[in-house]
């Protein structure tokens, strides 16, 4: 059991409530804890931003490079139509990841020789393509089919759409990424639109790890 004293003490105490110095106090900590927390919010944002930036730019190269894959032994040069190079032109060098060779021979002009898209919009609105060699969905194989070659390639015409949607650079928010050709070094400040070889953030802001976004 309190005593009578020590009951009227805390009483007093439970009355009394905060000082104005321990309120200042209290608030003084609070303030500081929230300060602290703000930088470390942004910056998670921020990597977030970088996360996406990075596998986006990682989506478009790979893009890009599979439409050069696509490209060897397409349309010979100054041809308007094309019927099968693969099987034309005999001497095609194979690469395993390209099962398709591009027949859009209008996508490719006589300054673009290195064969790269000729634009981010084309990754976007796909191509007209015909499928490398034999047609594994044309019947039995060739041993137990009538026709050639030529024409089980020629059964259907397919479209290959590299990128589903115009990427935005998440930096920005926007699709106004730094474009170079081929044929123009990294620091390049305007794209002479004969092919698109590579892209780059056109954001001059500077990421968490100390590099520039456009180096990426």
């Amino acid at each position: 059991m309190f005593s009578v004293a020590a009951q009227s003490v805390a009483k007093r105490v439970r009355e009394s409530g905060f000082t104005l110095l321990e309120l200042v106090i209290t608030l003084s900590v609070l303030a500081v804890l929230v300060l602290g927390t703000i930088p470390l919010a942004q910056n998670a944002v921020k990597r977030e931003r970088e996360i996406r930036l990075r596998e986006t730019l990682r989506l478009v190269r790979n893009a890009i490079d599979e439409f050069k894959r696509d490209s060897v032994g397409a349309c010979p040069q100054g041809a308007v139509t094309s019927g099968n190079p693969t099987i034309a032109g005999g001497n095609v060098p194979a690469d395993p990841r390209s099962r398709v060779v591009i027949d859009d021979c209008e996508k490719f002009d006589t300054q673009n020789l290195d064969r790269y898209p000729p634009s981010l919009e084309v990754l976007v609105e796909g191509v007209k393509v015909r499928q490398r060699g034999l047609n594994p969905m044309s019947g039995g194989g060739l041993g137990n089919s009538n026709k050639n070659a030529t024409d089980i390639n020629d059964t259907e015409e397919l479209k290959k759409v590299y990128l589903r949607e115009m990427p935005v650079d998440p930096i920005t928010g926007e699709s106004n990424w730094l474009m170079r050709s081929s044929y123009q070094d990294k620091d390049s400040d305007s794209w002479d639109e004969i092919n698109l070889f590579d892209i780059r953030s056109a954001s001059s802001e500077t990421a968490l790890n100390g590099d520039k976004y456009s180096d990426w």
